[in-house]
């Protein structure tokens, strides 16, 4: 078969770009071939895979991403393919991957009804209703049954339209039996005593994913705590106004943000703590990596895999709606409590009993159903 992607901008740290690569290479394994429609390729070529790179440009993002919808359908009308699947939402597709939230319920919960009237509000809520609208056929997988809810609340999206999926993780997730000595090793490499607490926080798009929170909070804790505490970042993203934030509260020695990583595992074996306190996040499959990763976990309870911590009691969940000193208190508790050996345990015994690791399997299978199905249809109309 020849699947089509179309991925608006593709680097190597973002979850829904690795969920996309992830899935096209095991399209390959399986005999399939691979096209890739996208504005931004930030990664080096990936063998196998044909890259579009769409020549259209504009000053705003939103008129660009309405030119590449374009610019696509026109290609797919001369190139046709067997299934065009989308990890961004989108006219024309066959296929979605539901990996960010819905678009609708962010403006009415979180904007001033003004943003509303913006040309931005009119091109994403057009493009969510070409995905969701009781007038179109587009298959989801959804990875997030809260967000099918609200889905369903503001289009009547059908059930049958949505397959679910396991979340994906690596199973390099996982403890090894020598995480002590990754986690000395690593700790070695970045000066950080033993004895020091470093708090965890990795995501790219540090606004959405509430690294100010972070910030705010590792500043909130007791002098004695915060002293011997450390905020450790990976992501890709612009540091600049979280790095400012950070000296304005005299953490500036304490929070360290290292960029985009490859080997975000190691830091996984040798934190304290993972915190994302987030202010809107479909999902959050790093939650899930830090508890097989033994690690307890504190996230806000917007996170889709919120429920997991709660449901394995490996860590902790903000109140709803989010409260910065509720946050405070929480990270202290899992810096300093006993339970801490507890919630770690209970995130190995969750990692070997649930269905967690299967996502990108599960999600080519589904994409070879719907091409399937989509050439039946065809034939169907043909005869």
């Amino acid at each position: 078969m020849l699947i089509a992607f179309s991925i608006f901008k593709y680097f190597p740290f973002g979850g829904i770009q690795r969920d996309f690569a992830r899935m096209g290479q095991l399209c390959l394994e399986r005999g399939h071939t691979v096209r890739v429609y996208c504005l931004l390729w930030d990664a080096p070529p990936v063998e196998g895979f044909e890259v579009v790179v769409v020549p259209v440009k504009a000053f705003s993002n939103h008129v660009r991403y309405a030119r590449f919808a374009d610019w696509v359908a026109q290609d797919l009308a001369s190139r046709p393919v067997d299934l065009h699947m989308g990890m961004n939402k989108m006219p024309g597709l066959d296929a979605y991957f539901a990996g960010d939230s819905c678009f609708e319920d962010k403006v009415r919960t979180q904007r001033a009804w003004t943003y509303r009237l913006s040309s931005r509000y009119r091109l994403f809520a057009k493009f969510e209703q070409a995905v969701f609208s009781t007038h179109e056929s587009t298959r989801i997988l959804s990875i997030s049954d809260a967000q099918n809810t609200l889905y369903q609340k503001y289009y009547n999206t059908a059930d049958a339209r949505f397959h679910p999926l396991p979340p994906g993780i690596h199973r390099d997730r996982i403890a090894p039996g020598n995480r002590a000595e990754i986690r000395a090793e690593l700790r070695r490499e970045l000066g950080i005593s033993e004895h020091c607490q470093v708090m965890l926080f990795i995501g790219s798009g540090f606004v959405k994913k509430g690294l100010d929170r972070a910030i705010r909070g590792l500043y909130a804790l007791p002098v004695k705590e915060r002293k011997n505490t450390i905020l450790l970042v990976l992501g890709a993203d612009k540091p600049n106004r979280f790095v400012r934030l950070a000296n304005s509260l005299g953490l500036g020695e304490q929070v360290r943000i290292l960029g985009g990583r490859d080997d975000a595992p190691r830091f996984l074996f040798s934190a304290d703590c993972f915190v994302l306190p987030a202010y809107d996040e479909n999902t959050g499959g790093v939650i899930v990596e830090a508890m097989v990763a033994r690690l307890p976990a504190l996230v806000s309870a917007n996170c889709g895999y919120a429920s997991f911590v709660n449901q394995a009691k490996a860590g902790l969940v903000t109140e709803d709606p989010y409260d910065q000193v509720d946050f405070n208190n929480k990270l202290l508790e899992i810096l300093t409590s006993p339970e801490r050996s507890v919630w770690s345990e209970n995130g190995r015994k969750f990692s070997e009993r649930e269905d967690i690791y299967e996502m990108i399997p599960r999600a080519v299978e589904y994409l070879e159903s719907f091409a399937d199905e989509i050439a039946s249809q065809k034939e169907c109309s043909v005869s």
